[in-house]
C-alpha cells in the first residue's frame, strides 16, 4: 500500500525539496499511513523567514479579524472532524471514540480562541499623580516555534498554535514525527481557512536537525514544547542560552487516591479510563492507585476482574477497549518498564506481556497490566508512558497525600471520597496543577488552564483564557495629560 506524500509547508504553499522522506506507519499493523520530508536546518530557515515576513500584517490586522478566521478554520475541523479522527486513530493508536474526542477537543479549542480575539484584556490602574492614565496593553511576541507531540496529534498542536495566532504572533510548527500526517492535515485546515501565506508553517524532522534550528535561530523569540522531561530540559537550557522565552509542558506521574468512604463502581470506571485510555500515552493517565487500607483488597479484586474482560485490538473497531501502543520505541519502554517492576519484587496481578499471535504481530500491542507495589520504587515514581498501572496502599488519608506528593512530577492528580470536607483538604494538599475530585485524573476542558509544578514544567498554563499569557508580552503604558512635567515618587505627597 502507498502513503500518500507530504512536503513542507513554506509561506502558503506545499513544496518538497530535494531531501530524504521517512514514513509513518499504523501502529496496530504497521501500514504505512504517509512519506514525510526530513527536514533540513536550512529549510527551517525558510520557515521562520516566512514567519518573519508574515509577522508585521498578520500583527497589524485587528484581533478581532484574526479571530474571524479561526472561527472559519473551526468549522473546515468540524467539516472533516470524522475523517481526521480515523487518521488519528490510524496514526497514532487511541481507539476511535478517544480520536473523535482528539478532534473535537482540537474544535472546542480553536473556536474559544476565536472568542478571545475580543477579549486579549489588558487592565487600567490609579496614577499617584493627577490628570495621568495608567494601563496595560498586550502585544504579540514575534515568530513562534511550536514543537508537539504524538499523543494527541491535533489537540495540542491546535492549543499552541491557535493561541498564538489569535494573540498576532506567526508560527513554524515541528509536529512528532510518526504522527505528521494528523499535523500536515491541521495546517491544511488552516490554508482552508482563508489564513495569510507565511502566518503558519511546518517543517517535518527531527528534533536534532529542526527542532535544534528552532531553538537557536534568533529570529524565534518564543518556544512552546510539549514532551518528555529530559528533551524539555535539553530544549529549554538550549533556547535559553539565546534568551528566548520558553514555555514546557512535560511528564507526569498521577495519582488516585480512593479512599474507604467512597463510591467503588465509580472509582473502578475512573481508573480503568484514567489508567487505559489512550493505552496509558496521556502526560495525565493515572498511573499511580493510591487505595485506603479497608478498601485495598475488595477494590483490587474489582479491578482485576473489570481489566481481565478489557478487549485489546483494532482501535478502529468499536468494540475495542484498548488499542496498540503508538511505536516500536514505546513498546520497547513500556516492557523494559515492566521488567524493572518484577526486578524490583513488585507483585505482577495482571498483564505484563507483549500480545503475540494473530492479529497482534504485526502491531505493538502490550496487555494492560498491573502490578502491587510500594511506594519508592521506580514503576511507582518514574513516568512509564503506557499501560502499567502501580497499585499501593495507604494507612489512612495524610499517608495517601504523602505517597502522591513524594514524586518529582505534579501535573494531575484525583481523590474519590464522600466527605466534602477531605475533598476541600485535597485541593489544598496534592501538589499538582490539576486536582478531580470523583473524576479520574484525565479529562481536562479547554476552558481551564492545564499544566503543572515541579519537574512538569516551567509553571505556565496553556488552555482557559490563559492561553495567551504564554504568547503575548505585556506593555505597560503611562498618559499624561496634566501638560506639565510631572515625577512620579518625587511630586506626591503622602503623609508619614
Amino acid at each position: 500500500m502507498d502513503a500518500p506524500e507530504y512536503g513542507l509547508f513554506l509561506n502558503g504553499a506545499w513544496v518538497s525539496p530535494n531531501a530524504p522522506r521517512f514514513t509513518t506507519v499504523n501502529p496496530a499493523n504497521g501500514e504505512p499511513v504517509g512519506s514525510f520530508i526530513s527536514g533540513r536546518k536550512e529549510d527551517a530557515g525558510a520557515a521562520i523567514a516566512a514567519a518573519q515576513a508574515a509577522y508585521p500584517a498578520w500583527r497589524e490586522m485587528p484581533a478581532p479579524s484574526r479571530a474571524d478566521l479561526l472561527l472559519r478554520i473551526s468549522q473546515v475541523l468540524r467539516r472533516r472532524k470524522e475523517e481526521l479522527a480515523r487518521l488519528v486513530t490510524r496514526e497514532m493508536g487511541k481507539v476511535l471514540a478517544e480520536g473523535r474526542g482528539d478532534v473535537q477537543e482540537s474544535i472546542d479549542f480553536v473556536e474559544y480562541m476565536a472568542g478571545e480575539g475580543r477579549r486579549l484584556q489588558g487592565e487600567t490602574v490609579p496614577s499617584e499623580l493627577r490628570s495621568k492614565f495608567c494601563l496595560t496593553v498586550r502585544q504579540p511576541k514575534g515568530v513562534i516555534a511550536c514543537i508537539t507531540p504524538w499523543n494527541f496529534p491535533t489537540a495540542i498542536p491546535n492549543w499552541k498554535i491557535a493561541a498564538a495566532l489569535v494573540a498576532g504572533n506567526t508560527v513554524v510548527f515541528k509536529p512528532a514525527s510518526n504522527t505528521a500526517a494528523c499535523a500536515a492535515e491541521v495546517v491544511k485546515c488552516y490554508a482552508e481557512g482563508g489564513l495569510p501565506p507565511g502566518v503558519l508553517n511546518m517543517v517535518t524532522g527531527s528534533g536534532a536537525t529542526v527542532g535544534d534550528a528552532l531553538l537557536t535561530d534568533p529570529r524565534v523569540r518564543a518556544v512552546s514544547f510539549t514532551g518528555g522531561v529530559e528533551t524539555g530540559r535539553q530544549v529549554y537550557t538550549r533556547a535559553a542560552a539565546g534568551l528566548k522565552m520558553v514555555h514546557l509542558e512535560l511528564g507526569g506521574k498521577n495519582p488516585m487516591i480512593v479512599m474507604d468512604d467512597a463510591n467503588l463502581e465509580l472509582a473502578l470506571d475512573g481508573v480503568l479510563f484514567g489508567a487505559f485510555g489512550t493505552s496509558g500515552q496521556r502526560c495525565t493517565a493515572t498511573s499511580r492507585l493510591i487505595l485506603h487500607a479497608p478498601i485495598y483488597d475488595t477494590f483490587l479484586a474489582m479491578l482485576v476482574d473489570r481489566v481481565g474482560k478489557f478487549t485489546v485490538g483494532d482501535p478502529l473497531d468499536p468494540a475495542t477497549d484498548m488499542g496498540p501502543v503508538a511505536s516500536a520505541d514505546q513498546e520497547r519502554k513500556v516492557l523494559e518498564y515492566i521488567a524493572i517492576g518484577r526486578a524490583e519484587g513488585a507483585k505482577l496481578v495482571l498483564g505484563g506481556h507483549k500480545l503475540t499471535g494473530g492479529r497482534y504481530d504485526r502491531g505493538h500491542f502490550i496487555a494492560p497490566t498491573i502490578f502491587e507495589t510500594v511506594h519508592g520504587t521506580r514503576i511507582s515514581t518514574e513516568e512509564i508512558f503506557g499501560p502499567v498501572l502501580s497499585v499501593m496502599k495507604a494507612n489512612d488519608y495524610a499517608d495517601a497525600v504523602r505517597i502522591a506528593n513524594d514524586v518529582p512530577y505534579g501535573l494531575s492528580s484525583s481523590l474519590y471520597t464522600r466527605d466534602v470536607n477531605r475533598a476541600f483538604q485535597a485541593v489544598n494538599d496534592l501538589e499538582a496543577g490539576i486536582t478531580y475530585i470523583n473524576a479520574p485524573t484525565i479529562g481536562a476542558e479547554i476552558q481551564l488552564p492545564f499544566g503543572g509544578v515541579k519537574n512538569t514544567g516551567n509553571g505556565g498554563r496553556e488552555a482557559g483564557s490563559v492561553a495567551i499569557e504564554e504568547f503575548t508580552e505585556i506593555k505597560t503604558v503611562f498618559v499624561d495629560y496634566s501638560n506639565r512635567l510631572q515625577r512620579a515618587q518625587i511630586d506626591t505627597a503622602r503623609p508619614p
